[in-house]
């Protein structure tokens, strides 16, 4: 058994090759072999977002508080509150983050395929994450 005690592991501020706006990753659990799983706290401020992005196993989000949006690649720009599971398949194509005018967190969890978890492409523009008040704002 392993217990990771609240804040023992830094915050880091995400890449801003992978990320528009501000978003800061928490640590929640690695993987550690044989495991492929890992887990983060993922917070992004008003406006902040991924860039588009797939993952070899696909990915498992879940919302802690906050207001946010995500799309998959040829789909609607979806919102989502606190509670709310997202689950993109594997190789799907898609982004996340807050909405305009109010941050979101979300738990992030996702497998490794020979280490990598992620294939990051191009950023979102602001014409695809659109900067008009959703319907919850």
């Amino acid at each position: 058994m392993q217990i990771r005690q609240a804040g023992s592991q830094p915050s880091a501020r995400a890449p801003g090759e992978y990320f528009t706006g501000t978003v800061r990753i928490d640590p929640l659990f690695p993987a550690v072999e044989p495991s492929r799983v890992a887990g983060n706290h993922v917070t992004f401020e008003p406006g902040a977002r991924t860039a588009w992005h797939t993952h070899p196993f696909g990915q498992t989000l879940i919302v802690t508080s906050g207001f946010g949006r995500v799309q998959r690649w040829g789909g609607p720009i979806e919102e989502i509150r606190p509670g709310d599971v997202v689950s993109f398949e594997p190789g799907e194509k898609h982004w996340h983050g807050a909405s305009p005018k109010a941050a979101m967190s979300h738990i992030a969890i996702q497998e490794a395929l020979n280490g990598n978890p992620v294939e990051w492409l191009e950023r979102v523009t602001d014409e695809q994450y659109g900067d008009h008040a959703g319907k919850g704002e």
